[in-house]
């Protein structure tokens, strides 16, 4: 048995905590003295009494604190993810405060306005390859956008729903400080009809980005919308900057050929189970030519780990399709990496998709 002192010192919680915890019926202690009061606890509480310091430290409620306690560790996962997204949400309001403090203190300064003049046919283009991958989990609202950056001579788009991701790009005369804001997908589902209305007026777009705004004019026409108050996951960390870092199979395809084999009736899966659910798997693999194949079950067992990797079929043919049609190339670096698709002709512009485990 451990005093309360002992275990205080043993998990970072302070006495008072602990007495607070057990009042709260968070972590009672295995022992009370019907004398004295004082309270006793077993070595076994240690590791929860460590995890609800943890807990407390980042700000996580004492009633999660508990469920946290009682439950198996897929469940904390889910538990901590929540608490994480409601930080993250916490951030983005205390930075939009901000921003207005910084505003109301100095009144006169006037706001940064960065201004692109783009091909509307290559803003069309770059949202066309990107538009697939925006994420629709209302409890990851981060993932409802489109992310821009501009630099000093065009604009990259990006999107991801955690199992897919998306980037393109298109050259702009850019005018302003660079910048990096998430436009939410109806806004972007706007620009894109806006971009198709019109034809053979402006061969032109103006993209504006100022005061938390984000705004596409075409031929007069203006459609515009506040940003997204999130910070979009750091996509660079998945990102190879030009197919010739490596991969372990640069694989050409012709998109068209691996569409039709995807779709015909004859396409070999592979069946997994995930969350308790079979799942059908698109296994891919070199053909020995420079080219792909699909595998089937009963070639997996004969095949290198290196030279195969399974992915969700309909997001391939999502992928494909955001591609166009012509040349591409898929970059395989066995079952554990993400599957890379290139268009041949532009190399900024790309699919990444999450492998499924085999």
């Amino acid at each position: 048995m451990r005093s309360i002192g002992e275990l205080a010192r043993a998990s970072g919680l302070t006495v008072s905590a602990l007495r607070f915890y057990d009042s709260a019926g968070v972590l009672a202690p295995a022992l009370v003295d019907p004398v004295t009061g004082y309270r006793w606890y077993t070595g076994d509480q240690v590791g929860p009494a460590r995890l609800v310091a943890g807990l407390r430290r980042v700000g996580m409620p004492v009633a999660e604190i508990a469920a946290a306690l009682r439950s198996e560790p897929a469940q904390i996962h889910r538990l901590l993810d929540a608490h994480l997204r409601r930080l993250e949400d916490g951030l983005a309001d205390a930075r939009r405060e901000l921003s207005r403090i910084r505003t109301l203190i100095d009144p006169g300064e006037p706001a940064m306005i960065t201004r692109l003049v783009l091909s509307r046919a290559d803003l069309a283009a770059a949202v066309d390859a990107v538009r697939f991958a925006v994420g629709a989990d209302p409890d990851l609202p981060v993932l409802a956008g489109v992310l821009f950056e501009s630099d000093v001579d065009g604009v990259r788009l990006v999107a991801t729903d955690r199992h897919r991701l998306a980037v393109a790009r298109a050259d702009a005369r850019v005018d302003g400080p660079a910048v990096r804001v998430l436009a939410p997908v109806a806004f972007v589902d706007e620009v894109r009809a806006l971009l198709d209305t019109g034809a053979g007026s402006t061969p032109e777009a103006r993209l504006t980005v100022a005061a938390g705004t984000i705004s596409v004019s075409v031929a007069g026409r203006t459609v515009d919308a506040a940003v997204l108050p999130y910070d979009f996951p750091d996509h660079r960390r998945l990102l190879r900057p030009t197919p010739d870092d490596g991969p372990a199979h640069r694989l050409a395809v012709d998109a068209d050929a691996l569409r039709a084999a995807l779709t015909s009736a004859d396409a070999p899966v592979v069946t997994r189970r995930h969350d308790g659910l079979p799942l059908a798997v698109t296994v891919l693999g070199p053909d020995g030519r420079g080219g792909v194949r699909l595998l089937g079950a009963d070639e997996l067992a004969g095949e290198s780990d290196a030279f195969r990797v399974g992915v969700n079929g309909g997001y391939l043919l999502e992928a494909l399709d955001a591609a166009g049609r012509g040349q591409l190339l898929l970059e395989l670096d066995g079952p554990i990496a993400p599957l890379a698709v290139r268009r041949a002709d532009d190399v900024e512009a790309f699919s990444i998709l999450m492998p499924i485990r085999l």
